[in-house]
């Protein structure tokens, strides 16, 4: 009880926010040994599983999860269910091993575009794209966000047949991420590109001279930040990112 109870306060001060991370939503379903746990921690991790990002559990002992890896349904729109496998730790010798062979936290802006940019290596970043952030207050939560819009960018751009045509895949991750009211990625407004025109103009990172009107854009809620990139994507084509910032279009 008193592990339960120093966790719950640690939780309770430091985090992590629901908001600031959650990536499903409750539109989505899973379930786990006939039960639903969308909108859960569990239904969160497989999610970011099936989208393939690392994802753990940690589970207190004694619990009704004392099992890894966790299989958990999900149950896609149009009826399709397929089984996700989350990996679980409950003792404190394993999650001990799991944490000292994991990758160092992001600490900073600087950091994060250092990773960036060395983990999607299918995406051309412009160089002063991560320069907006500098100042501000660094936020470990959407720290990550980023990173797994970046993520989602680069395999998407890499979604192509030898005839130049989307893959099931790439199909699969436009329709689950750029279309729909709850899409991660989006374009502008229309009264957005008039007034903001300027704002949403960069400079082309590989032609001198030249520019890109780059109105899509990748979503954090908290705080507000904006990824914006090359549209359309295409086969042989860079898919350019130009601003990794706070929102640009802010009346």
């Amino acid at each position: 009880m008193d592990e339960r109870r120093a966790l719950m306060q640690w939780f309770a001060r430091q985090g992590p926010y629901w908001e600031d991370v959650r990536l499903h939503s409750t539109d989505d379903y899973l379930e786990y040994k006939g039960e639903p746990v969308t909108d859960t921690a569990l239904g969160e991790a497989a999610f970011g599983v099936v989208h393939g990002q690392e994802r753990r559990l940690t589970s207190l002992t004694p619990s009704a999860f004392e099992l890894s890896p966790l299989p958990v349904t999900w149950t896609t729109d149009d009826g399709l269910a397929s089984t996700v496998d989350v990996h679980n730790h409950w003792t404190v010798q394993e999650l001990e091993a799991v944490l000292q062979a994991a990758p160092p936290a992001i600490d900073s802006w600087d950091q994060l575009a250092a990773i960036c940019r060395g983990q999607c290596d299918a995406l051309t970043f412009s160089e002063d794209c991560f320069a907006a952030l500098r100042g501000h207050p660094f936020v470990d939560g959407a720290a990550r966000h980023v990173l797994v819009l970046l993520d989602v960018l680069h395999r998407f751009s890499r979604c192509f047949d030898g005839a130049g045509q989307r893959t099931p895949e790439g199909q699969r991750l436009y329709q689950d991420h750029f279309t729909g009211g709850k899409a991660w990625f989006s374009d502008s407004s229309d009264a957005e590109k008039e007034d903001f025109r300027s704002d949403l103009t960069f400079k082309h990172p590989t032609a001198q001279g030249e520019t890109l009107f780059c109105t899509w854009h990748g979503k954090v809620k908290t705080p507000q930040i904006r990824i914006h990139f090359s549209w359309p994507v295409r086969a042989n084509e860079p898919l350019y990112v130009v601003y990794v910032g706070p929102k640009i279009t802010k009346r």
